[in-house]
């Protein structure tokens, strides 16, 4: 019997087909292979009811043949796209290209991809949720709504080039709010008295006369340097010690956006590339088993965890650190997110026994640092909780109260795993009513700090908290506002440019529901109801696009044009295109009408704008021109690059030297790099290596 089964990518069809007989034959769709057409709206409206005008890409068409030929030949087909709203659609967009009943094709779904996994599954197809299309439908039809209708208005409006997105356009005014936040603070000033005793306790102030001390009470100099003043000639005494013990619980393992977080404080992985290597885990790498899937799937809001996974987490814990690091009952977790799809699991190792030593020796090193934070993140989830002692002593004299604080770790708990960065504060053995010196004592003047500006981690936490977006729409969100360059990240800050400031200004005036989050939010609500069965999704399209339309009617009309930029009336010498006057952060410049294809750029007063040169690595050459080679960097890290860039394109992640590779008929530079924590020399061409 002859067997197809279609997946959406070509690793992951790979690694399925290792399991499976030659009976079996797995072919990747390589995505979705239907679409909205990209060079026109596709959406019919007749009445209140939307009819999407799918497409086959020109670059899918060759790949849809092979299916369906395959498919004709096949005595069954299976469907494995991935079990989210989007593997749905895609799922559905196939069984309709091949000639299918979508209701009919048997539909089969795992959440690792393990041979177990897929044995389960083919031994329990379901059909496709016509619900989860239908909810996938609805976003995208709105999102392409949203994107050809205002996205041109604005662009009228205010510069070509721009746009909008009902996600998108949210989460740029929680930046540009924080900016407008930033740009009003006014810093308040307030003192702190702060003493040290016996040479080595640092202690604060907390009441004085009888009055409690926060920390804004003390507002002005005069009144603290008259504290400072009477507390500096009093004796002290210990009056209390209070030691008390608290359990400091492990967080639950990850799902999408606590691991997009935690990457990027941890690894300083960008959202996308959290999202790009926790795809090649879950799709399939080398391990001593053989290639499969050693991540459950990575787009999911649930903290479920199969019992068989806690049962195995359970008895590694049990034989690799005691006991004392079990609890006595298993810990389960659940999502406070109210669209949260518990039937799915959180993002958890699929194989135990393939340890992150073990790793090591088969993983790249970014895949490997991943994988070890998901393994250690979803064991320490099952292990005990750690305990620490919290100490506090209140000095006291006539008029003052002074407070120190310390803690120690007494049980290290799911710390066993994970570690402690947090080093014990320690405070002297000491007994109430003992006389202590007073070493120092000074009255310090502060002031209060603006907001921080999001980070990439940040964002994500904030959309996430205000229900915006989903798992799978984080990582493009924050990507889209770079790309768009209504965004600049300096430092890991997100700062948003003079242009997102207008667009945001015009959306706020006039699209009022574009940028409001809480309608956002209400708008992922309904699309869940749309996805559960309970709410029809024509009915949520036409809630929306009615009003939305006579906006943007209104809008054609009413909107005064707000363009930032003036025509100079003389040619970009790069490219032909018109040379434009425009506003930036740092006042005004004459940039290319072209932008962002070509970004040429010159001071106002006709003057080439200064670029940053960069030293060349010193008697390395561009193997491809013979140029200098400099060190560049980029939102993924330190690279390597031709100084002749764009004329010459050569590059490399890995430092290149004056080396020449000894394989024979190759002769090209190798790079120096470390490859299991030894150094080597690695041709950039044949990837030859040899011992540095």
């Amino acid at each position: 019997m002859k067997n197809l089964i279609i997946v959406e990518s070509p690793t992951k069809a790979r690694t399925i087909e290792n399991f499976l007989g030659k009976d079996y034959t797995v072919i990747a769709s390589k995505g979705h292979i239907r679409d909205l057409p990209k060079s026109s709206f596709g959406i019919k409206v007749e009445g209140q009811v939307f009819i999407p005008e799918y497409r086959v890409s020109r670059d899918h068409s060759k790949v849809v043949k092979e299916i369906k030929d395959l498919a004709k030949k096949s005595d069954q087909v299976y469907i494995a796209t991935d079990e989210d709203r989007e593997g749905e659609a895609i799922g559905y967009h196939i069984a309709k290209a091949i000639g299918a009943d979508p209701v009919e094709v048997p539909r089969i779904v795992f959440h690792e991809i393990t041979k177990k996994a897929i044995d389960h599954s083919l031994k329990n197809p379901r059909k496709i949720d016509m619900a989860s299309v239908d909810a996938q439908q609805a976003r995208r039809l709105l999102d392409r709504i949203v994107g050809y209708k205002l996205s041109p208005l604005i662009a009228s409006k205010i510069q070509k080039g721009l746009s909008a997105g009902r996600v998108q356009s949210a989460a740029l005014k929680i930046v540009v709010d924080r900016e407008r936040e930033i740009k009003a603070f006014v810093p308040v000033e307030y003192w702190s008295v702060d003493a040290l005793f016996d040479k080595t306790i640092e202690s604060i102030l907390v009441e004085f006369e009888g009055e409690k001390i926060s920390k804004m009470t003390i507002g002005a100099s005069d009144r603290a340097k008259s504290i400072e003043s009477t507390l500096k000639s009093q004796s002290y005494k210990v009056e209390k010690i209070d030691k008390r013990q608290r359990k400091t619980s492990a967080n639950p393992p990850f799902m999408t956006s606590t691991l997009q977080q935690t990457a990027s404080s941890m690894l300083g992985f960008s959202p996308r590339k959290t999202m790009i290597v926790a795809q090649t885990l879950y799709e399939g790498v080398q391990t001593d088993q053989g290639t499969m899937g050693v991540i459950t799937y990575m787009r999911t809001d649930s903290l479920n965890i199969a019992q068989e996974a806690i049962d195995g987490a359970r008895d590694l814990i049990g034989k690799n650190y005691g006991d004392k690091y079990l609890p006595s009952k298993p810990k389960y977790y659940k999502s406070k997110s109210k669209g949260a799809q518990e039937a799915h699991e959180a993002i958890r190792p699929t194989i135990l026994s393939f340890t992150p030593q073990i790793a090591r020796g088969f993983l790249k090193p970014d895949e490997l640092k991943l994988y070890t934070l998901i393994y250690n993140r979803f064991i320490a989830s099952q292990m005990t909780d750690a305990i620490f002692e919290s100490q506090s002593i209140i000095f006291a004299s006539k008029s003052g109260k002074f407070k120190a604080t310390g803690r120690r770790l007494v049980f290290d708990g799911f710390y066993k795993v994970l570690g402690s960065s947090d080093k014990d504060k320690l405070l002297p053995e000491l007994k109430e009513g003992q006389d202590v010196e007073l070493s120092e004592l000074k009255a310090n003047q502060h002031f209060t700090e603006p907001p921080s500006r999001y980070s990439e981690a940040s964002l994500i936490k904030k959309l996430e908290s205000l229900e915006i977006g989903r798992p799978s729409t984080y990582a493009p969100t924050v990507s889209l506002l770079t790309a768009r360059n209504y965004i600049e990240i300096e430092k890991k800050q997100l700062i948003p440019t003079e242009i997102a400031f207008k667009v945001i200004e015009m959306l706020e005036e006039h699209f009022k529901d574009i940028v409001n989050s809480d309608f956002t939010a209400k708008l992922e609500e309904e699309l869940d109801e749309v996805a559960e069965g309970s709410k029809d999704w024509q009915k949520v399209l036409w809630e929306f696009y009615n009003p939305f339309i006579q906006e943007i009617e209104n809008g054609k009309k009413n909107i005064k044009s707000q363009k930032v930029a003036i025509p100079t009336g003389e040619k970009c010498p790069e490219c032909g295109e018109e040379l434009l006057r425009r506003k930036g952060r740092y006042g005004e410049f004459i940039a290319c009408s072209g932008f962002p294809k070509c970004k040429y750029t010159q001071n106002v007063d006709g003057s080439p704008k200064e670029k940053k040169v960069l030293p060349t690595l010193e008697g390395v050459a561009c193997p491809e021109c013979g140029s200098g080679i400099v060190e560049r960097k980029s939102r993924r890290g330190k690279f390597y690059g031709c100084s002749a860039y764009p004329k010459c394109k050569f590059i490399s992640t890995y430092e290149p030297t004056n080396k020449k590779c000894p394989a024979d008929g190759c002769g090209y530079i190798m790079a120096k790099r470390t490859f299991r924590k030894k150094e080597i020399y690695e041709c950039i061409k044949c990837k030859h290596r040899e011992d540095a």
